[in-house]
C-alpha cells in the first residue's frame, strides 16, 4: 500500500517510515500539519493516510474530511497518543477506517494496517471499549437527554469540559482541536440550547440534571 505519513514530529514520521517498510507498505510522502496533508493528498494519492490529530496549525480531525475529499480512494486510520471519546467519535463520522494509540506496539500497528488494506476496521483494543461504551451510553454520558438530543457529540463533550470549568484554551487542548473551533461548538450548542451565554448554559444543564 502508498502510505502518506501525517505527523509533526520527524523523529516519528521516520520510525513509522521504517517500520512500515519492513512490512511491504511504501510510504510515499511525509506532512507536518494537515494543511500539508490535503495538498500530498490531493498531489500523491495515497492508499492510506495515517494521521496524528494534535499537530499545529490545521489539526488531524479538522483536515481529516478535506484529506477524503482531496483523495476518496484513499484510506484513513488516526494514529494517536490520545483516545478520548470525542475524538474518536469525530474521527468515525469525518470517515476514518481506524483509530490507533501510539502505545500499540509497531508490530501490532503494521498488523492493523495491513488489515485496512483488506477492508477490515483497525481500533486499539482500549478504543474498542470505549467506542462501545459510547455506543451503549449514546455518547451523552452525564448530560440527560433533554439536553443531549439537541446537541452532536462533540457539543456534548465540549459542554461537559465547560462545566468542569475549563476555559477556551483548555478545551482545545484536551480535544485537539483549535480555539476557533472550540468558539464555534461553543456557539452552536448555545444557539441550540436558546441561551445567550455559557453560564446560561451549564444553569440549563444543572436544572435538566435536577429535573
Amino acid at each position: 500500500m502508498r502510505v502518506l505519513l501525517v505527523d509533526d514530529h520527524p523523529i516519528t514520521r521516520d520510525a513509522l517510515a521504517a517500520l512500515l517498510g519492513q512490512h511491504d507498505f511504501t510510504v510515499v510522502g511525509q506532512a507536518a500539519d494537515g494543511t500539508e496533508a490535503i495538498e500530498l493528498a490531493r498531489r500523491l494519492r495515497p492508499q492510506l493516510v495515517l494521521l496524528d490529530l494534535s499537530m499545529p496549525g490545521l489539526g488531524g480531525l479538522e483536515a481529516l474530511p478535506s484529506i477524503r475529499d482531496a483523495a476518496p480512494e484513499c484510506e484513513v486510520v488516526v494514529l494517536t497518543a490520545s483516545g478520548t471519546e470525542g475524538n474518536l467519535l469525530s474521527a468515525i463520522r469525518g470517515g476514518a477506517a481506524g483509530y490507533l494509540l501510539k502505545s500499540e506496539p509497531p508490530e501490532r500497528i503494521a498488523e492493523f494496517l495491513r488489515g485496512v488494506g483488506k477492508g477490515e476496521a483497525a481500533l486499539s483494543g482500549e478504543v474498542a471499549r470505549r467506542l462501545l461504551e459510547q455506543v451503549r451510553d449514546g455518547g451523552t454520558r452525564g448530560v440527560p437527554d433533554a439536553i443531549a438530543n439537541s446537541l452532536s457529540a462533540r457539543e456534548v463533550e465540549v459542554l461537559l469540559l465547560l462545566d468542569g470549568h475549563l476555559g477556551t484554551e483548555e478545551i482545545a487542548a484536551r480535544l485537539y482541536i483549535s480555539e476557533h473551533t472550540v468558539r464555534s461548538h461553543v456557539k452552536s450548542l448555545l444557539r441550540k440550547l436558546g441561551v445567550s451565554s455559557r453560564r446560561e448554559a451549564l444553569e440549563a444543564l444543572s436544572s435538566a440534571r435536577a429535573g
